[in-house]
């Protein structure tokens, strides 16, 4: 039999746990020769979620590995990828808003030839319309800027291949965007549809502006594209071409014996320039902070302990 692992990073989600788990197990079940393991990233939880999965790990499969302390999603994603030992990978979140009865649906596009198979949201109960907005704009905005074409409405939720996840993992990036590494990789990929559902228990630990999400549009443009650099050269053209403008409507006035116009103008020509320089730098000051925390050489996260099923 083939073995599938299952991914789930989380933090404080004691409400949920059981029925997830419950829900996966019977999915899996549907698929013939699959079997199954469950690995649980711990991102430091302060509840009591870890002492809850080890009750349940007495009856299922379940690997939990605890972080040292917080360090975020894609870390702990990586982690639970590089434990896991199964012919296929799957990962999800675990607030039961991506459905597990859809796991059935990503193996058998899997057993039909593809490498990575994404999950495409149609619908997302439970969410504000502001947040899909803001989601399908960030979106547009990464697929411009960047190299990859990133499925809009496709979230974290997707089954990759041995192949191409071994690939995936010999990546060297500090602060990967994984989703958008499943993309860049390559091989052969393909969608399943699916109504997100609102969130089964507790609070989302990902407010829309919180610095969670804005991290991940922001690697989601820096990682794979060069772009954003180069809009400080468009804005230098733009800003030159108004400056050469206010200069000949100076001497247009003085020609004519008009008074120059004075604190207004030089206000609005100050702030005006002063603003794209300081967005360029900004940029540049991006890139330049993810090239210091990759030459730095630092572990991208720490490992407290495993506790394994028997």
């Amino acid at each position: 039999m083939k073995l599938l692992s299952i991914v789930f990073s989380f933090r404080n989600e004691e409400g949920n746990l059981k029925e997830l788990i419950e829900r996966v197990d019977l999915s899996v079940k549907k698929s013939l020769n699959w079997k199954y393991e469950l690995i649980f990233v711990n991102d430091d939880s302060n509840d009591n979620s870890e002492k809850i999965l080890l009750e349940l790990q007495k009856k299922y499969p379940i690997r939990i590995i605890n972080m040292s302390r917080n360090f975020g999603v894609d870390p702990c994603v990586l982690a639970g990828f590089r434990d896991a030992k199964g012919d296929a990978i799957v990962y999800l979140h675990t607030d039961l808003q991506d459905p597990p009865e859809l796991i059935p649906e990503l193996i058998k596009r899997h057993e039909e030839g593809f490498d990575i198979v994404h999950t495409v949201r149609t619908k997302r109960h439970g969410e504000s319309k502001f947040r899909m907005l803001v989601t399908k704009i960030a979106y547009h905005i990464i697929n411009i800027l960047s190299d990859i074409n990133l499925p809009i409405e496709a979230g974290d939720y997707k089954l990759i291949s041995r192949k191409a996840l071994d690939k995936i993992l010999k990546q060297k990036e500090f602060r990967p965007y994984v989703r958008g590494l499943s993309v860049w990789v390559g091989f052969k990929q393909t969608f399943c549809k699916y109504e997100r559902q609102a969130r089964s228990a507790g609070e989302s630990k990902m407010p829309l502006l919180s610095a969670g999400p804005a991290g991940d549009f922001i690697n989601g443009v820096t990682s794979y594209s060069l772009k954003p650099l180069y809009i400080g050269i468009y804005l230098g053209f733009v800003s030159l071409l108004i400056s050469i403008l206010l200069i000949i409507y100076a001497l247009c006035l003085k020609i004519n014996g008009l008074a120059v116009p004075g604190s207004t103008s030089i206000i609005i020509a100050i702030s005006f320039f002063s603003g794209m320089l300081l967005f360029t730098l900004g940029v540049i000051g991006i890139y330049l902070a993810r090239i210091f925390e990759q030459t730095k050489g630092r572990d991208q996260y720490v490992i407290k302990d495993i506790k394994n099923y028997k």
